[in-house]
């Protein structure tokens, strides 16, 4: 898309169509598995018109990552070092789980991307994320050391807790199957909650 002037209410209305359409195929066929014109088709777009927004299939790809990366950093980002470090923790958890319910198709596509070893986003991983990941986990240590959490591993816990919430999104079809008629998410927040709260209330 010309950068020489503003994007006009069309053109933004435009963009996030294709950027919605592409969250869409991606997260359902993966990176390889999608096409140009799937993309174009599923937001209402020529071919044509798409690409006069995006140069091609990495294009879109990587912009969505983009913005999904920063997405996906809020909920720890808003870890506060001065809170109360129980609650803070339970709080992360829950925030994760609700971006899990709320945002599934993200989640997907940022799994399938890890799980192809992340050639579009091995750099961010390697800096923004593992920067946020280290200040965080060394607060959680802080929290640890003196005594106001039960001593763990604090990236592995940081892992399980991303492991534990994003799999209602990762594995949403299993999830659903096996639960039936029972909405998942009714009891998954108060039993991420006991979990985590027995796991890092300290003892003693």
């Amino acid at each position: 898309m010309p950068k020489d002037r503003s994007p006009t209410r069309i053109q933004k209305k435009n963009r996030a169509a294709i950027l919605d359409a592409a969250l869409e195929v991606f997260s359902t066929h993966g990176f390889r598995g999608a096409t140009v014109d799937q993309i174009a088709g599923e937001a209402g777009l020529s071919k044509p018109n798409l690409l006069y927004y995006f140069p091609s299939k990495e294009a879109i790809f990587t912009a969505l990552l983009s913005e999904l990366l920063d997405t996906w950093l809020d909920p720890l980002r808003e870890l506060d070092p001065e809170g109360e470090p129980l609650e803070e923790m339970l709080a992360y958890v829950q925030r994760k789980l609700q971006m899990s319910q709320d945002f599934p198709r993200e989640s997907r596509l940022f799994a399938n991307e890890i799980v192809q070893g992340a050639p579009r986003m091995l750099e961010a991983l390697s800096t923004d994320l593992k920067q946020l990941v280290e200040e965080k986990a060394a607060v959680i240590q802080g929290w640890m050391d003196a005594g106001k959490l039960q001593p763990s591993h604090p990236k592995h816990l940081i892992f399980s807790i991303w492991s534990l919430t994003q799999h209602y999104a990762d594995f949403d079809v299993q999830v659903r199957t096996l639960m039936g008629e029972e909405d998942p998410f009714e009891a998954a927040p108060a039993f991420l909650d006991t979990f985590y709260r027995r796991m890092l209330t300290p003892t003693g």
